[in-house]
């Protein structure tokens, strides 16, 4: 086995290639009340997907839960005027 081809080294196989993982990301997990549909989820989605530094929006109708993914801690108000905007209602951060 030749030095430095072990995983454990910099050069090792694990070590190459990207990761999903973004270091610095922020995720918070809001409850939204008046999605019932898969088009409710897309018009939330999208709202705030238009947020600066937002990188990923999932909401799910069936829970009332939608997760967001941002480069930083987002600014409740704008997150609430977003959901107002595409005609739900912020409940607050889900616990």
């Amino acid at each position: 086995m030749a030095e430095n081809s072990s995983c454990c080294t910099p050069e090792g196989p694990c070590h190459s290639g990207g990761t999903d993982v973004q270091v610095g990301e922020v995720t918070t997990t809001y409850k939204v009340t008046g999605m019932t549909c898969g088009h409710c989820e897309g018009a939330v989605s999208s709202e705030l997907g238009e947020l600066a530094g937002v990188s990923s929006v999932q909401a799910v109708a069936a829970t009332g839960l939608v997760t967001v993914t941002s480069k930083a801690p987002l600014d409740e108000d704008a997150v609430r005027a977003a959901v107002d905007e595409a005609g739900y209602e912020l409940v607050g951060q889900a616990a």
